[in-house]
């Protein structure tokens, strides 16, 4: 299986699940969707999201139904962008903690975002032109790129809170949480320069990966009845696939491309 269509299966597996926990736990994912339990109508809110998330993830595990699966769950993640996190930054912009999370599902958007971009051709429905093809993609490029540096500073400002995350078997463990925070932002910076892009989402992609395996697997083994654990590992999921969903979408780019830096000496050149 090529890496694009894995990374695409494995969002779509992740949101099939996280949607069903939320339909039969009848509550919203927990911390990743802060959904007040006073809002009326919160429970059937609640199966409404996790059903959106059930149907809209199944629907971008087939090539005949990825299109609209993929324009359903773009809409989607952006609400849960703008409706659940936006406020919250607005309302504490100086905590950290609140962009970092704006900042993960800010990855998932661009995920749906590339798939729709990528699949979408005239006379397919729903199709927005503005959407499709390789501008669309390069957008939804940045956007990611944009998000990472934030996830990358909340490692750093909650360095002893993220050094209690990596497993006990590790030594250095605040050293490693450095070590992560600055790997998000190199990659976020390097994907947005356009300087060995495809390299940088690529790992980026098997450290979200490393954290899911490491975290959030040891965690849910250790409490299997926790429904935080759960949440926590399916969203780590989907976001590690929207990763390699970004990085597929520089396949036909070489490992070591500087595209912006040569651009620069070029120009330079011509002066």
């Amino acid at each position: 299986m090529r890496m694009a269509d894995m990374g695409r299966v494995v969002f779509a597996l992740a949101f099939v699940a996280l949607g069903l926990l939320g339909v039969f736990s009848r509550d919203f994912a927990s911390v990743w969707q802060p959904v007040s339990p006073d809002l009326p109508g919160h429970a059937f809110l609640a199966v409404l999201a996790g059903a959106v998330m059930t149907v809209g993830g199944a629907g971008l595990l087939w090539r005949r139904t990825l299109v609209p699966a993929a324009f359903v769950m773009m809409a989607y993640t952006l609400l849960w962008l703008l409706a659940l996190h936006m406020p919250r930054v607005i309302l504490a912009p100086m905590h950290e903690v609140t962009w970092g999370g704006c900042a993960e599902i800010v990855t998932l958007v661009a995920a749906c975002g590339v798939l729709y971009a990528s699949a979408a051709a005239s006379g397919d429905t729903p199709y927005v032109a503005g959407l499709t093809g390789m501008r669309a993609v390069h957008v939804a490029r940045v956007a990611f790129a944009v998000a990472l540096p934030l996830i990358g500073l909340e490692h750093l400002v909650y360095a002893k809170e993220t050094a209690g995350m990596v497993p006990a078997w590790l030594p250095y463990r605040l050293g490693w949480a450095y070590l992560t925070g600055i790997a998000h932002i190199a990659a976020g910076l390097a994907i947005a320069l356009n300087m060995v892009p495809r390299l940088a989402a690529t790992l980026e992609a098997w450290m979200m990966g490393g954290f899911t395996v490491l975290v959030w697997i040891p965690s849910v083994l250790a409490t299997p009845s926790q429904r935080f654990v759960w949440t926590g590992l399916l969203i780590s999921t989907v976001i590690t696939a929207a990763g390699w969903i970004v990085a597929a979408s520089y396949a036909e780019m070489p490992w070591f491309s500087f595209g912006r830096l040569r651009n620069r000496v070029s120009e330079l050149a011509t002066r």
